[in-house]
């Protein structure tokens, strides 16, 4: 069950009671679509909070605000001094014909980071993520499930204090799923990171996750899993 309680100092050396990330009011439209209105919450480290809605609720959006990669037409969000970002998107495209190997790729991957990576980090990265046999893999030949953990390898690599995650079990069974929120459970709690993360199931996330916020363009409910489970506002 996931409980991470803030302390004094989080792993990374910043002061755990300040909020790695915040959002106050934040508000969008595309055209005259209303895409998101007065959304607000706040990320910890070690602290894991769960975006959950239907398709076209403004969860994408929300977290690509909450990135920088898209400007909120009202409403702030607050980034902690220093904070380093590890996002692992829902998918991605590999050309058939690139002939391209696990450990190649997260070595390209990396190369703006602001510190070299070494073998060693790579290859201790893939065997937290139980994957240390895929490092000469071909991308391409990769099942749902493995390469959604070399895109989470990716983000972790950066040593992030915040990871954010776009449906990180796209693709990946039931089982898998399961295991891949475990792992992320564990990675909050050892390595002392905040994670924001979509996902469209919230019975699969309840052990997995300390906060749901549940979005309709605006926050519908929010609170602890089982709360939220059971409120009004989720079930209809």
């Amino acid at each position: 069950m996931a409980s991470h309680e803030g302390t004094t100092t989080d792993s990374h050396g910043g002061n755990a009671q300040q909020p790695l990330l915040s959002a106050v009011g934040i508000g969008k439209h595309f055209g005259d679509r209303l895409v998101l209105e007065g959304v607000s919450f706040a990320i910890h480290s070690g602290q894991i909070v769960t975006l959950i809605g239907p398709n076209g609720a403004g969860k994408t959006t929300l977290v690509r605000i909450a990135l920088g990669l898209l400007e909120a037409d009202t409403g702030t969000i607050t980034r902690r001094e220093g904070l380093r970002l590890g996002y692992m998107p829902q998918s991605l495209h590999v050309e058939p014909t690139l002939p391209l190997t696990v450990y190649r790729f997260l070595q390209l991957a990396l190369r703006g980071a602001p510190k070299p990576l070494d073998s060693t980090e790579i290859v201790a990265t893939l065997s937290l993520l139980q994957i240390p046999h895929l490092e000469q893999a071909q991308l391409t030949g990769l099942s749902g499930g493995e390469l959604q953990r070399v895109l989470l390898a990716r983000a972790l690599l950066r040593k992030p204090h915040l990871l954010v995650l776009d449906e990180p079990a796209q693709g990946v069974d039931i089982a898998g799923q399961a295991e891949l929120y475990s792992l992320i459970d564990t990675i909050a709690e050892t390595q002392g990171c905040g994670v924001l993360m979509i996902s469209h199931d919230l019975h699969l996330v309840m052990s997995s996750t300390d906060e749901v916020i549940c979005l309709n363009h605006h926050v519908c409910c929010h609170g602890k899993p089982e709360a939220v489970s059971t409120d009004p506002a989720y079930l209809s």
